[in-house]
Parts: structure tokens; C-alpha cells; sequence
């Protein structure tokens, strides 16, 4: 992990809130000139820290309006078998995002479709079709109450 300072964590609170301030904005607010100001954010993105910057899209006005959790359990464990699934859940673009988790469930995926008659066609002919998949359990989204939410960031050392 990088050695954060109070002006590179200030910058990344910044940018949580707002991606598309401009540097010289950024660079006010945290008190620095726009160039080293900019150099601490190409710092941030070539360390990894700072990995993107996309628009937050409200998915049901893009006619996006069921949201799946997908507990899915793998038959035999390896680590060749794990890698598969990783791989055929990275390929999946429904699947918005994924963890490896514990529990009764190998992986927990967030499936993102129009409507249920979309998600059963994912279901049948995506999901299911999976390397090594055991069992797959759906769980639906009733209603959105935070998604993409701003990481509380440490204080500065």
C-alpha cells in the first residue's frame, strides 16, 4: 500500500465526490499549485490507488430494473476451478461486480438485467452453463437503497 499523505487523501476524497473536477479545482481545495497537484494524482493512478473514473448511471432509466445477487457453489474445488469461474464471471457483462467469498456460496455476483425474463435467460443459458457449477441460488433486489457509496478513507499517518 502507498504511503498516503493528507494532501493525496484529500485529493481522493475530492475526486469520490466529484470525478470530474478539474485539477486546477482540486488543487485549490487541498491547497497546492496545479502542478504537483496533478503530478500526486498521476502518482495515484499509475500506484493503482485511483484505478478509474466512470459516471454513476441510474440504471433504471437505462431500462435496467432487476438487480440479482447470484450465490454460486462450485462442485469440485481447485484452484484450475476457481480460475475458470473467475475468468467465465469476468466475461459475463451482466455481472457488474463479483467476490470470492465463504460461507455456503464459492462466489457472490451482482447481476445487473432488464427484467426477470432477461435474468432467466442469463440464468439458463450463461449461468448455468459455468465450469464446475454445483448450485446457483438468486436472490432479488426488493429495492436499491446505496449502491456506489464513497470509501471512508483513513486519516493521513
Amino acid at each position: 500500500m502507498p504511503n498516503l499523505d493528507k494532501f493525496d487523501i484529500a485529493i481522493l476524497r475530492i475526486l469520490q465526490e466529484d470525478a470530474r473536477a478539474t485539477n486546477v479545482e482540486i488543487a485549490e481545495r487541498v491547497n497546492l499549485s496545479p502542478s504537483p497537484c496533478l503530478r500526486r494524482i498521476r502518482n495515484l493512478e499509475k500506484s493503482g490507488v485511483l484505478r478509474g473514473y466512470r459516471a454513476d448511471i441510474d440504471r433504471k432509466q437505462v431500462g435496467l430494473g432487476l438487480t440479482v445477487f447470484v450465490e454460486i457453489k462450485v462442485g469440485r474445488h481447485s484452484q484450475e476451478n476457481a480460475r475458470l469461474q473467475q475468468e467465465a464471471l469476468l466475461a459475463i457483462p451482466e455481472v457488474v461486480s463479483c467476490f470470492l467469498i465463504s460461507g455456503s456460496a464459492d462466489f457472490l455476483a451482482e447481476v445487473v438485467v432488464a427484467d426477470l425474463a432477461a435474468y432467466e435467460t442469463l440464468l439458463t443459458e450463461t449461468l448455468l452453463a459455468l465450469p464446475g457449477v454445483a448450485d446457483i441460488r438468486s436472490n432479488f433486489a426488493i429495492r436499491t437503497i446505496k449502491t456506489g457509496g464513497t470509501l471512508k478513507l483513513p486519516e493521513p499517518q
